[in-house]
Order: structure tokens, then C-alpha cells, then sequence
């Protein structure tokens, strides 16, 4: 057994320890006795290494389970529940950027009397940014349980305990915040700025979404209809995304002179800065990691093994929030998709050889068909609705995607100081958006675009062991196949 399966094998039982803690309570005993186990198996059977691995692995998900403990235990603050329903006056400090919709603005803030964060809605106007210091004045409120969606459990895992509906707010001090991260959110207002003065209001939202994985510009409709046909994904910055941006800025860097280590390292790095702005959401921080690892084993010619490096940015992730396994759903759907397009793709791409790959038919048709059967479980148990036609419409849309993103981002940068440069470049993106747009239009409105099914707890336990079992004798059929070969 190699060191690296040997890790793997440790990432893994801690995912797994995170797994269990998020459904299942367990005892100070339970883990005492399995901690003892662990140190039991690798003390006596030391020159064993299957004994030894066996017995950290133990150690390893103990550790997840005693990870996940301690966050949910940090998170629960009895000494709260008192000030349910209760006006208060506190002073807290903006520490995300503010997140403004078309009637409010929402305010993560963290308090200095609770040290706990509280989401403010309030109006528009006076402007409020990221750093603020803020003196609030208003009721706090629990955040509701709705049907079908647990709200609070849902802002759990950032830590926000309290709403509070149009507080009196008094602005203390401007800009008290990390002055990177200050930079940062300025820098992506500009780009918006941008792309709102240049490009048409509905475009906009698609190009911002593109771009920053922002919804806020996209109306209600547009939203039903991207779920409707399959393509709500290309409102969410992904892989594809991360891997435009990183080639872009690599390419700059080679052209401007820089040797190709040093270019490497430096896209890496404003590919980390790219992350902060658009403010670290799970997927871009999935993308980010992976990403990264891909390119960096390229660079010192190490073999790149895509399962392994999913597995080690998911114990990454978990280790610093294992909230993130139970409580979003983003989080599992990005996971979940990358799981498809590993253990899936070479299976349907060999089913699908003999089509044309023309525009990438065959990449794309494979590519959407492997992802949609990792989360379909998860999308008809939590939103009870499916989309027939989204292969189809991903085949026609996804080929204009990265050069969607690529034009977007150059004429909303270059708008920034030349205007009338920014909106000839920006010609091609708009009658390419308008295509794209016109597709999901079209295909959302077929009868039988996407079917209602509401399943439960049991049916999403077994689909994802029927899937492990079939991905389990695929991947032995595919060893056969090399050795036949």
C-alpha cells in the first residue's frame, strides 16, 4: 500500500466520521472506546502496516466525529434563547459584503455584546459597506423553519444565530474592515458598475452570474426556467469557471514575459484573491482547491489523480466547516457532480463514441448525463423536481460558456476606464447571451421539461447504494477491460 492510498484512506474515515456526527448522535464512552481501539491495534501490531493503517483510520474517524462535536457544540448558545422576541441595541461590524436586492440590502454583522453574527434586512439607503461599524437598535428573531426548507439550520453553518427586520441603524465608523478584502469587494462593485451601465439589465444578471455566481439580477422567472431546463448551474461559478479565469490569467502572465513557474504561482495566487471577492462561496472554494492541486502536480510532474484530489478537498473543506456535509445543499450538489464526472464519464463517453464530436457533442452530452445521475437523488429530495430535457439544452448552451465568461470579463474590466471600447467588445457576448437565453426560453416551455416527484429519506439511501455498487463493478469491469486491451 502505497503513502498516497494510505492517506486517501485517512481523508476518507475522516469524511466518514463527519458523516456519521451529522446524523447520529455518539457518547463521550463510544469515542473513548474506539480511541483505545485505534492506539490498541497500532501499539500491538506495529509491524503490521494493514493492522496499523486499520487502527488510524479508527483514530481518523474519531478525529471527524470529535471535529464535527466541537463545531456544533461552539454553534449552540443556550445563553441566547433568552433574547428571542426582544428589542436590543448592539454594535457590530459588516463583515461580508453587503448583499443587495431590489427593495433591501441584507447585513451579515458580527455583534461585539453576543459575540455571534445576526443577518440585518434593511433599506437601501444610507449606502452601507463592507467594514461598517454599525450602533443597530431593533427585535431579535429566530430564523423560521419553512416547509420543505429549515432555514435556521441553514444559517447555522455561518454561524448567524438572529434576523432583525429594519433596525434603526446608526453608522459609527466607515470602513473598519480587512482593507484586502475591502480592495477586493471594491474592485468587483467596479466590474458590476460595469457590466450594468454597458450591457442590458436581464444580460447583466446573466454575465454577473457568470462571472461572480451572483442570482440577485435575475428575476424569478429566469430562475424557474434555468431549473426547469437543467441549466441553474451556469448561475453558480464552477470548475469551468475556475479553469477559464486561471487560463486567462496564465496566458497574460506568459505573454507579459513572466518565466512559466513564476506565472503558475502568480495565477494562483489572484486565482485565491478572484475566490475572496466573490466571497468564498463552497463551490468556488471546491473549484479553487482542486484546481490548484491539478496545476501544481503538473508542475512538479506528478501523476494527477482526479478521485483523490476530490477526496482530499472535501477532508479539507470539512475540516474547517463539517457543517458544510449536512447543512448545504450547493456543497453536496457541487461534490456530487464532480463524483459523476469522475466515476461516470468514461462510461458514458464510451457509450456515446460513435457520435459526432462536433462542438464537443460528445465531452458535453457525457460530461451533463454523468452529473445529473450523482445528483438526481439529492435534487428530488430536496426540491422534488427534475429536468428531462437538461442534457439536451446543456449540449446547445455549454459551448458558448466559455466564451461567454471569457468576453464578459474582459469587456466589463476594460469598461472600467474605457466605456465605448467595453461596449464594442461586448457586442459578441450579448448576441451570444441572447442565443443562450432564447434556447432555455424556448426549451422551458415544453410540456414535458422537468417532472414534480417528492421522494424521501429511504429512496435517496438506496439510490446512492445502488450507485456505489454499480461505480464498484464498473471500475472492476474497466481494470478488465485494460488488461484485456
Amino acid at each position: 500500500m502505497t503513502k498516497s492510498k494510505i492517506f486517501l484512506w485517512f481523508c476518507l474515515s475522516f469524511i466518514f466520521g463527519v458523516f456519521l456526527s451529522s446524523f447520529f448522535e455518539f457518547s463521550v464512552i463510544f469515542l473513548l472506546t474506539f480511541l483505545v481501539l485505534g492506539i490498541f491495534l497500532i501499539s500491538l501490531f506495529w509491524g503490521h502496516k494493514k493492522f496499523v493503517v486499520f487502527g488510524f483510520c479508527i483514530l481518523f474517524l474519531i478525529f471527524g466525529i470529535w471535529r464535527h462535536q466541537l463545531v456544533e457544540n461552539q454553534l449552540e448558545r443556550p445563553e441566547l434563547e433568552n433574547l428571542k422576541e426582544r428589542k436590543v441595541v448592539l454594535v457590530g461590524q459588516v463583515i461580508e459584503e453587503p448583499d443587495v436586492r431590489t427593495n433591501n440590502v441584507k447585513l451579515k454583522i458580527r455583534t461585539e455584546e453576543l459575540k455571534s453574527n445576526i443577518l440585518v434586512t434593511t433599506n437601501l439607503y444610507p449606502k452601507i459597506g463592507y467594514g461598517d461599524r454599525l450602533k443597530i437598535e431593533g427585535v431579535l428573531k429566530e430564523p423560521p423553519i419553512f416547509e420543505g426548507f429549515n432555514y435556521k439550520d441553514y444559517l447555522k453553518k455561518e454561524g448567524i444565530y438572529f434576523l432583525m427586520n429594519y433596525p434603526e441603524i446608526e453608522i459609527l465608523e466607515r470602513d473598519c474592515g480587512n482593507p484586502v478584502k475591502k480592495t477586493l469587494i471594491s474592485f468587483k462593485e467596479k466590474l458590476e458598475e460595469s457590466l450594468e451601465r454597458i450591457a442590458p439589465f436581464t444580460q447583466a444578471g446573466f454575465f454577473e452570474a457568470l462571472i461572480f455566481g451572483e442570482e440577485k439580477n435575475i428575476s424569478q422567472a429566469w430562475k424557474e426556467k434555468l431549473n426547469i431546463t437543467g441549466t441553474r448551474h451556469i448561475a453558480a461559478v464552477s470548475g469551468m469557471n475556475i479553469t477559464i479565469i486561471s487560463a486567462i490569467l496564465l496566458n497574460f502572465l506568459l505573454s507579459l514575459g513572466f518565466w512559466r513557474r513564476h506565472s503558475l504561482w502568480l495565477s494562483l495566487i489572484l486565482i485565491f484573491f478572484y475566490i475572496l471577492m466573490i466571497g468564498a462561496p463552497a463551490c468556488a472554494i471546491r473549484a479553487g482547491i482542486m484546481g490548484a492541486l491539478f496545476l501544481v502536480s503538473q508542475n512538479f510532474g506528478r501523476l494527477c489523480i482526479p478521485e483523490r484530489i476530490m477526496i482530499f478537498t472535501l477532508a479539507s473543506m470539512l475540516f474547517f466547516n463539517p457543517l458544510l456535509l449536512k447543512l448545504d445543499i450547493g456543497f453536496q450538489l457541487s461534490f456530487l457532480a464532480i463524483a459523476g464526472l469522475i466515476y461516470l464519464q468514461p462510461f458514458f463517453s464510451k457509450i456515446f463514441r460513435k457520435l459526432p464530436n462536433f462542438l464537443d457533442l460528445r465531452l458535453n452530452l457525457s460530461s451533463t448525463i454523468s452529473a445529473q445521475f450523482f445528483i438526481l437523488p439529492i435534487l428530488l429530495y430536496n426540491f422534488g423536481q427534475f429536468s428531462l430535457i437538461s442534457p439536451l439544452t446543456n449540449i446547445l448552451i455549454l459551448p458558448t460558456i466559455p466564451y461567454l465568461t471569457i468576453f464578459a470579463f474582459l469587456f466589463s474590466f476594460l469598461g472600467i476606464f474605457w466605456e465605448i471600447l467595453g461596449q464594442i467588445l461586448s457586442f459578441p457576448a450579448q448576441i451570444l447571451l441572447m442565443l443562450v437565453m432564447k434556447i432555455i426560453d424556448l426549451f422551458s416551455h415544453l410540456s414535458f421539461a422537468a417532472i414534480t416527484i417528492k421522494v424521501s429519506g429511504i429512496f435517496l439511501f438506496f439510490s446512492y447504494l445502488v450507485l456505489i455498487a454499480f461505480v464498484y463493478n464498473l471500475r472492476k469491469r474497466q481494470r478488465l477491460w485494460f488488461l484485456n486491451y
